[in-house]
């Protein structure tokens, strides 16, 4: 299945829109219902108002309708072996996920070089539990 997420990830990289940054980057989601969800960066000239890779993911994972749940992440990066996601991508990848699911930090050419949990990423996340019952 990394194999997937890494293939997955790669080609949204190839779409990622970073023509200020030029750093391009694509995450790939596998939702807990085994579907494989994809993003990349968008940049906009008003930095840093554009949108992550993972957070592209989330939104595809959202609007197709299935599972809110992540089993496991890939990200990887053009130009940044094993790039991690930023902190705000670890606390809304955190919403979706437990302190146990896999992120997979990849490198452009060989795949995945480390896998970490979100409990290592984000080991004090905000904890939703405190703010109610989530709707939707």
């Amino acid at each position: 299945m990394t194999d997937r997420l890494f293939e997955a990830a790669s080609a949204a990289m190839a779409k990622a829109h970073a023509p200020y940054s030029r750093f391009p980057v694509g995450a790939a989601i596998l939702a807990a219902d085994g579907t494989v969800h994809s993003g990349c960066n968008i940049e906009v000239v008003s930095f840093p108002e554009g949108w992550c890779a993972e957070t592209s993911a989330i939104a595809h994972m959202v609007m197709a309708g299935g599972s809110r749940q992540i089993a496991e992440v890939a990200v990887v990066a053009e130009k940044l072996v094993a790039c991690s996601p930023c902190g705000g991508c670890r606390q809304r990848l955190a919403e979706f996920s437990g302190p146990g699911t896999r992120v997979h930090l990849c490198d452009a050419a060989t795949g995945v070089v480390e896998t970490v949990t979100m409990g290592e990423l984000l080991p004090h996340s905000f904890a939703t539990d405190a703010l109610g019952e989530a709707k939707g």
